[in-house]
């Protein structure tokens, strides 16, 4: 009965079984290797946000407010600029630049 239910097990491997020892005399486990960090979840998430975001300037801003908006935070393909340089490109104040942040109804951060 033990050697049959040893065979069963036999295929199965756990995350902290040690595969070998470092130079400090610690063991290296298959976790320490294979890592315990999945982030496919977030990964996820900031899909779905980035989409949204993508949507939302393009529904609720007008082209001009869309394109200040890419360039300063760097959207879709637009490496970030800072408010000085938005500013120039479109001959309007800085603080202009800053206020595109803020949705025109509710005041609030998108």
């Amino acid at each position: 009965m033990y050697f049959r239910a040893r065979r069963k097990l036999q295929g199965e491997v756990s995350l902290s079984d040690a595969i070998e020892t470092d130079g400090d005399g610690g063991d290296l486990s298959i976790g320490d290797v294979v890592g315990r960090n999945d982030t496919l979840l977030e990964d996820l998430q900031d899909k779905d946000d980035r989409a949204l975001l993508r949507r939302l300037v393009a529904e609720r801003l007008t082209e001009r407010e869309a394109d200040i908006i890419r360039r300063r935070y760097g959207l879709e393909g637009h490496l970030p600029q800072t408010q000085r340089q938005v500013a120039a490109a479109y001959n309007i104040s800085r603080s202009y630049v800053s206020r595109r942040c803020y949705c025109k109804r509710s005041r609030k951060l998108w």
